[in-house]
């Protein structure tokens, strides 16, 4: 772990499989407190531990003390840049363990290891340390600062409850709407990196990545993710996703729509829209509750507007900071 001291009474080590309950459980707890809206269960964290970008000997530690994980952090670094090579961390104190210094410790031990991470991995390349915070949580926002991390960037979380009627949006003649089949999947990579490539932070996805974190994760709902094919192009797409934890948390059963996506050639013709209106349809039949989804306030394609003309709302503000390596 570095030359980084722990308080007293706290063993550190890397997390692994076999920590998955004790982690869920200490988000379970940060949940009640901070109300971020995020519901994890021990095979969603496993999930998240068998990323192959993701050394989790080196880029994960969790502090432990009476048996029970009181903390934790994680780094993770995309395999390819575009601009910047962004170092993402995260990380959280248990409510009863905060303001004893831990939090303070855990920041120190992530910007150390973003470090690291950069120099090993794009050593050539302009880098900062990225993370993410709900905007109500003042705490983590006086700390950041206090290390020198300055706001960067602002996400809203959107919320649409299903129990009104979908708008209907037609789509131009030419072009039909598919629900995804796994024999589209690389080509539905290479459009999604293809449409991203003018999104902020934003890189492309390798094969693996992709089916770790997008196709292949456990909580993708194949019934509620659709595509636009013009002939056999994938012009347009939405990929819905279901958190079982989450359900079981809230009581409410919510799709979460994890990507939105169009070709610059087919933008501005309302795919998104239509591609929405039909994945929300979906999700109606389904038996879900609620749709929910998150967008960049300064999105370049104007998709704010978009989600707030099929009913959703902002339900909760997220800064995005940064400190310069």
């Amino acid at each position: 772990m570095g030359t980084i001291t722990w308080p007293e009474g706290i063993d550190a080590r890397p997390i692994d499989k076999g920590d998955a309950e004790a982690w869920a459980e200490l988000l379970a707890a940060r949940e009640k407190v901070d109300q971020e809206g995020e519901n994890y269960d021990a095979d969603d964290l496993i999930e998240e531990l068998e990323d192959a970008q993701l050394d989790t000997s080196r880029d994960t530690v969790g502090l432990w003390a009476g048996g029970r994980m009181i903390a934790y952090g994680k780094v993770y670094a995309s395999s390819s840049v575009v601009d910047v090579a962004r170092i993402r961390t995260e990380g959280t104190v248990h409510p009863e363990w905060r303001r004893q210094g831990i939090g303070t410790a855990m920041l120190r031990w992530l910007i150390q290891r973003a470090g690291e991470v950069h120099t090993e991995k794009h050593p050539d390349t302009k880098g900062e340390i990225n993370t993410a915070t709900i905007s109500t949580n003042v705490g983590a926002d006086r700390l950041l600062r206090t290390f020198g991390f300055e706001e960067c960037r602002y996400f809203f979380d959107m919320k649409r409850p299903l129990d009104s009627a979908v708008p209907e949006a037609a789509l131009a003649d030419g072009l039909r709407l598919a629900q995804f089949d796994p024999v589209m999947d690389e080509d539905l990579r290479v459009t999604h990196n293809e449409a991203f490539r003018d999104h902020w932070g934003s890189t492309p996805r390798d094969p693996e990545s992709w089916k770790n974190w997008v196709t292949g994760s456990r909580a993708f709902r194949r019934g509620q993710s659709y595509v636009v094919l013009d002939g056999d192009t994938i012009a347009a797409y939405v990929l819905g996703y279901e958190w079982v934890a989450d359900t079981e948390a809230t009581g409410i059963k919510e799709l979460y729509i994890g990507q939105v996506g169009t070709l610059r050639d087919y933008r501005g013709r309302g795919l998104a829209r239509a591609t929405l209106a039909k994945v929300l349809t979906e999700a109606v039949q389904a038996g879900f509750q609620r749709a929910g989804l998150g967008v960049d306030a300064d999105n370049p394609t104007g998709a704010l507007g978009l989600y707030e003309g099929l009913g959703f709302s902002i339900h909760s503000k997220w800064i995005t900071y940064r400190l310069p390596l």
